[in-house]
């Protein structure tokens, strides 16, 4: 009798990425006029498919704005929010890092001093951290 006998083994087939499109970013700020030479001071983490986590003290709100504005970081600044700033020139740098929707991100903007950069994101969540 001719012939191979044996065990078949399954074939494993890759498991599918996921339901929704990766959105988990690193949001940071710092010190300095250019992202790339700043000294940063603090940094948060913020997932937000399937749902809103990290270490951003308010991920869901955060979450929420990021949708509404398509991920459109430049939608998050907006005009000082009637905060009276000094205009003493000490730079800082907000940046965002990872992935959006499943697209890669990468944005940063540069407030002259802390107190405009406060006045500039009070309204919102994502990038009040």
């Amino acid at each position: 009798m001719s012939g191979t006998s044996g065990t078949a083994l399954a074939q494993s087939k890759a498991a599918p990425a996921g339901l929704y499109a990766p959105s988990s970013l690193v949001l940071a700020v710092g010190q300095g006029e250019e992202a790339d030479t700043a000294t940063m001071q603090r940094a948060v983490t913020l997932t937000c498919t399937p749902k809103a986590s990290g270490s951003h003290p308010s991920a869901s709100a955060a979450c929420a704005e990021l949708l509404a504005t398509n991920g459109e970081f430049d939608q998050l600044v907006g005009e000082s929010s009637g905060m009276a700033c000094t205009k003493e020139w000490k730079p800082v740098v907000v940046t965002v890092d990872g992935v959006w929707q499943g697209r890669r991100v990468a944005w940063s903007t540069t407030f002259g001093n802390s107190c405009e950069m406060r006045a500039s994101v009070a309204e919102g969540a994502a990038l009040a951290f």
